[in-house]
């Protein structure tokens, strides 16, 4: 994330520090307003009905429920949906956020709910045995835009880093050898390699387990209190589970 972002957020933020606490807000209201890409399956995405499905709206639902709140789905993308936090746009983001000190200047983390780790993807027929990011100087690189995969790639002097607004198009130019690799989250991987018909594989996983966390707006304890209740209890009765189950068939919501 640029530093002129970082400077909004930071001011945004500041703002928003003598409103009303969020569950307040929310409570009155009566909706929790989710935002999430809605084209990040197995996480977020749009089944042929137009209806969102994925691990991220059933937890979204699952909060939502638990506050005594409706959940108001905001689809948006990727490299605008921290700014349209900022802007509140809406209350929460639920979408595979990585958490990281800089998104922490400026906004509160819930404690996380899935854990992950970066992973290569490359063409079947390729012949290399990348197994750290250092080894792709010089090559050609794709990842989401403003994803914390795209700033990984980027702290590597040498590669060439291409930004994609969604997976598809980044996994399409890959098959087609516009870029040497692919680098995304572990877990979507393996469900993308299990839906799709293009020619590539699974890399190695190159980087340190991904905390996945729920950003909202600084100076909201309440809301935090809540929603960390929620989420603890949650993982305490099996729900979490039972999400993780119905979407990997393993339980991706406890630190491995």
């Amino acid at each position: 994330m640029r530093k002129p972002l970082i400077a909004l957020l930071l001011a945004a933020a500041a703002l928003h520090a003598n409103a009303a606490d969020l569950l307040q807000t929310v409570k009155a209201r009566g909706t929790l307003k989710v935002a999430m890409e809605g084209v990040y399956p197995p996480f977020n995405f749009k089944e042929k009905n137009g209806e969102l499905a994925g691990y991220d709206v059933d937890v979204a639902r699952l909060v939502a429920g638990k506050l005594g709140l409706k959940p108001e789905f905001v689809t948006t993308e990727w490299a605008s949906i921290l700014a349209g936090l900022a802007s509140n746009k809406y209350d929460v983001i639920i979408s595979q956020v990585g958490i990281n000190p800089k998104r922490e200047q400026a906004f509160d983390f819930s404690t996380p709910y899935i854990y992950s780790s970066p992973m290569l993807i490359v063409r079947k027929d390729n012949k290399n045995n990348w197994t750290s990011l250092e080894q792709l100087k010089g090559k050609r690189v794709g990842a989401g835009q403003g994803s914390v995969y795209e700033m990984q790639l980027k702290a590597v002097p040498g590669i060439e880093v291409k930004g994609y607004p969604a997976a598809p198009e980044n996994l399409t130019d890959l098959a087609l050898g516009r870029i040497d690799a692919a680098l995304n989250d572990s877990l979507m991987t393996a469900y993308l390699l299990k839906t799709t018909k293009l020619p590539i594989k699974a890399g190695a996983r190159v980087g340190a387990i991904e905390r996945m966390g729920i950003p909202f707006q600084k100076g909201n304890p309440e809301f935090k209190a809540a929603l960390n209740k929620v989420l603890a209890d949650a993982a305490a009765d099996g729900s979490l589970k039972a999400i993780s189950m119905k979407w990997f068939g393993t339980d991706v919501s406890k630190a491995p």
